[in-house]
């Protein structure tokens, strides 16, 4: 099998000849060309050297663009920095909401106005000519409530969840309107589907009746215009706790890429019993363990998570979250070498 034919297989909750693997080299890859962090994360030819680089050199199964949680801010007006040994973020001293009566200077924006979109636009479709159909381009978008958060401050916002949620949603549901049109233009390129960042619907940050009632209705609008292009909808969230149910129940997402296990299992193999039928699960080796291991603690997590949630198809091994230190490249090959062989299907 071919990369594309291994991982439609899993997602069909089929036993391909061996468990998908990728773990997420994004940033990172730009140490395999050279590039510094603002010339990697701004040139899209540079962002798919890297990121072919990183897929070649490690055999990875998929691509997923993950530039940075700083892309759909810059929309907006947000000031980002780019630092040499970490991913670009906003400037935290200059953000576009600097108190709770800024909200409302949110509105909708012509998403062709903003440079990083239309940068990520061409990174994807530049992968999709350079994959011709041989493995999946999987384009990575921020989510309306993490998108305002970096025009804020997440500690800020969040607490501006509770004493101002009208004004935070109000401001979510114009970024939406943004983030929709943007949606579409992406699936245009050929990506096979988006993954949406949904980083609140997780225990460690609100409550599920909280994260419904801010983002539940966006990420649904979201979820719906990347079908209506005939795309998988995927998650990404690494927090604790993550929300299973509510996000099935809003976005109904081809596949889940997490770190711990959702809020109401135990563990993977709970998680793999109650939702390995439902939905791909892809995961879940700390980034922490694929950095500075010992090699044998990735080992072990790769064997675990292996063991959990591989039987029957329906899941993918990867990182709970992006890799940013070259120190992990060869944890990340370690990973694919374990894929390969102890998670080929039919021992």
């Amino acid at each position: 099998m071919n990369s594309m034919e291994r991982v439609v297989t899993a997602l069909n909750h089929q036993e391909p000849d061996r468990v998908p693997v990728y773990p997420l080299l994004a940033g990172v890859s730009r140490n395999l060309i050279g590039a510094n962090c603002k010339e990697w994360s701004t040139d899209a030819d540079l962002c798919v050297k890297g990121l072919l680089k990183a897929k070649e050199e490690y055999e990875l199964d998929c691509i997923v663009t993950l530039i940075d949680l700083s892309l759909e801010c810059t929309a907006w007006g947000q000031e980002v920095v780019y630092p040499d040994h970490e991913a670009a973020h906003p400037n935290y001293s200059n953000q576009v909401i600097a108190t709770e009566d800024d909200y409302d200077k949110i509105k909708y924006v012509d998403f062709h106005t903003c440079d990083r979109m239309m940068m990520h636009i061409d990174v994807c479709k530049k992968l999709v000519e350079e994959a011709k159909g041989e493995y999946p381009i999987v384009a990575f978008v921020f989510g309306p409530l993490g998108t305002l958060s970096m025009l804020r401050n997440q500690q800020e916002m969040y607490m501006d969840c509770i004493t101002e949620p009208e004004e935070v949603k109000a401001a979510a549901a114009e970024i939406n309107k943004t983030l929709k049109e943007y949606c579409h233009a992406i699936m245009q390129t050929g990506v096979q589907g988006i993954m949406f960042d949904t980083l609140f619907a997780s225990g460690s940050i609100m409550r599920k009746e909280m994260w419904d009632d801010l983002e539940g209705d966006l990420v649904q609008e979201l979820a719906e215009a990347v079908r209506e292009d005939g795309g998988l909808v995927m998650i990404h969230n690494c927090g604790n706790d993550i929300y299973f149910d509510a996000q099935i129940n809003r976005m109904h997402p081809d596949a889940i890429s997490f770190l711990y296990p959702p809020a109401d299992c135990k563990d993977f193999v709970e998680c793999k019993e109650k939702y390995g039928d439902v939905t791909t699960l892809i995961g879940c080796v700390a980034p922490t363990t694929a950095t500075i291991g010992p090699m044998a603690k990735l080992e072990q997590e790769c064997y675990d998570n292996i063991d959990a949630m591989a039987k029957g198809g329906g899941f993918m091994l990867a990182t709970g979250c992006e890799l940013i230190s070259p120190e992990a490249f060869p944890y990340a090959k370690r990973m694919v070498e374990i894929a390969k062989t102890y998670g080929v299907y039919n021992k």
